[in-house]
């Protein structure tokens, strides 16, 4: 048991020992105060023997303009859309264009003022886009609206008057047959 008590107080005795040859030395001290330092003479240095590297700028703008895919480039242009149009479908002009075409008569009148209506919205978004990429984006966008509008399989009337269907004795055969079935 006294072997023991030793040990365990050679140890404790050691430690402080040790702990008190950790001191640091205070931050006056200088070193080389005494030591005559050369004089280092004002020499051209060489040329960096190695590639011209860009700018760290050049870098930045490098690394911006990369896509990571197809899916990301769409999901940012249509949340930029979307901010767009929130931003757009309160202005007063917009909204007096929608309410105008909705309150059209007839058809035709209808598609006309909607015409008007989307040259006016995506005119207004285009003005707040930032990017070139979205500008495109919205040309496209009010394209396929102007073109929803058009119908290529009715005939325009030029006095407005409804046409009158032209029947061939074939017609009225037709005709004829259907009326004698019932």
């Amino acid at each position: 048991m006294k072997i023991k008590g030793l040990i365990f107080s050679a140890l404790l005795g050691s430690m402080t020992l040790i702990l008190h040859g950790q001191d640091a030395a205070p931050p006056a001290v200088d070193l080389y105060s005494t030591e005559k330092q050369p004089e280092v003479a004002a020499t051209p240095s060489p040329e960096p023997n190695g590639p011209d590297l860009p700018e760290l700028s050049q870098l930045d703008e490098a690394f911006k303009k990369r896509s990571l895919s197809k899916e990301v480039d769409q999901r940012r242009l249509h949340i930029e859309w979307r901010q767009l149009k929130n931003q757009v479908v309160n202005d007063p002009e917009v909204r007096a264009a929608k309410a105008t075409a909705q309150a059209a008569r007839t058809d035709l009148e209808k598609r006309n003022r909607l015409r008007d209506y989307y040259n006016v919205y995506y005119e207004r978004m285009s003005a707040l886009a930032s990017s070139v990429e979205m500008k495109l984006a919205l040309q496209g966008l009010k394209t396929s609206h102007l073109a929803r509008l058009n119908q290529p399989r009715v005939r325009p009337s030029t006095d407005g008057a409804l046409p009158t269907p032209k029947s061939t004795p074939e017609d009225k055969r037709k005709h004829k047959k259907r009326s004698n079935k019932w």
